[in-house]
């Protein structure tokens, strides 16, 4: 059986291109015991992605030069020899960006498709809303009244870290790359919204916004943006490392303001962290997310790619801001 699968074609040099991608087909071996075949459908495109491109040392190994590219899948049991999975079952796991697939059974998630929509296991219910609960509520520890600013704040992981701050009692302001996005916001629970780009003077944007300072800075985006917050910050203040995606494509190093003073003066936190980081702690995260999404106090946004081939285009869509909540390809 053959099956068409994506590969890295070569390393990117700044920005990706569709260049960096090549389309193959691949013969599936003869399923063996304890495998199943797998069928793509859903498939998460994130921005931790773009360092994986890269030929370099970091927590997740990088991706290989013409070996499929790889990230969290939603798929179906098309045929079982596993004891722990039928045909018809639905899995979360992370599997190569290929149509079909085999797959040893380990590791493996079952979906409940009865809770939520499939594709919220890529989002709010997986590794997106784990990652908006514990960066906010182990890193930020909120308290009510305490001000919470969140950068890429219409993204998949800022969307729910502001609704969860706002459940926490907190006033929460966003920043978000168009009228749209902040329209979502303020509907979403958001106090306030700051568009970046049409704002010209950032820092004192946001100091006009947080009369009292920020006493939480969830940080997707880095770069000026997070100078102009980080100048606006409380005295034990909390400063949540998520994202860097405005850097993630600099071909340089760049340079900008130092930190560190402001950082003791103010006696603040600052603390990066991956997911990874809590997977003991899985079940507490993803109890929390279920109950709050059944009880509609948690609403998710998802920007859905029609068709297995545009999981490129997507994948480069992320860093334009073409998404809104969580860039998903539907195959």
């Amino acid at each position: 059986m053959t099956t068409k699968q994506i590969v890295l074609a070569s390393r990117p040099l700044g920005l990706p291109t569709v260049a960096n991608f090549k389309y193959e087909n691949t013969v599936l071996p003869n399923l063996q015991e304890g495998e199943i075949l797998l069928q793509g459908l859903f498939y998460s495109v994130d921005p931790y992605m773009r360092g994986r491109m890269n030929d370099a040392k970091s927590y997740s190994p990088p991706f290989q030069l013409n070996e499929p590219i790889q990230g969290s899948v939603i798929a179906k049991v098309l045929e079982s020899k596993s004891d722990n999975f039928k045909k018809g079952d639905t899995v979360a796991g992370f599997f190569p960006w290929q149509e079909q697939f085999i797959y040893n059974g380990k590791g493996l998630q079952k979906i409940d498709a009865t809770i939520a929509p499939l594709s919220y296991y890529l989002g709010i219910l997986g590794m997106t809303g784990l990652t908006a609960y514990f960066g906010l509520m182990d890193i930020g520890k909120p308290k009510a009244k305490e001000t919470v600013v969140i950068s890429g704040a219409a993204g998949a992981v800022g969307m729910v870290v502001g609704q969860i701050a706002k459940l926490q009692g907190c006033h929460v302001v966003g920043i978000a790359g168009s009228e749209m996005k902040i329209k979502l916001l303020k509907e979403l629970g958001f106090d306030d919204v700051i568009n970046y780009k049409t704002t010209i003077d950032i820092k004192n944007s946001i100091a006009n916004l947080c009369p009292n300072g920020i006493d939480i800075y969830f940080d997707n985006v880095g770069g000026e943006i997070s100078d102009a917050v980080i100048n606006n910050i409380n005295f034990h203040a909390r400063i949540i490392l998520c994202g860097q995606i405005s850097l993630y494509n600099n071909t340089e190093i760049p340079m900008g303001p130092r930190l560190q003073p402001t950082l003791l003066t103010r006696s603040a936190l600052m603390q990066g962290f991956i997911i990874g980081n809590y997977q003991s702690r899985f079940p507490e995260g993803i109890q929390h997310l279920t109950n709050w999404v059944k009880e509609n106090k948690l609403i998710f946004k998802e920007t859905i790619v029609h068709g297995f081939d545009q999981l490129p285009a997507a994948f480069i869509g992320l860093f334009d801001g073409e998404n809104i909540g969580k860039m998903i390809v539907e195959a």
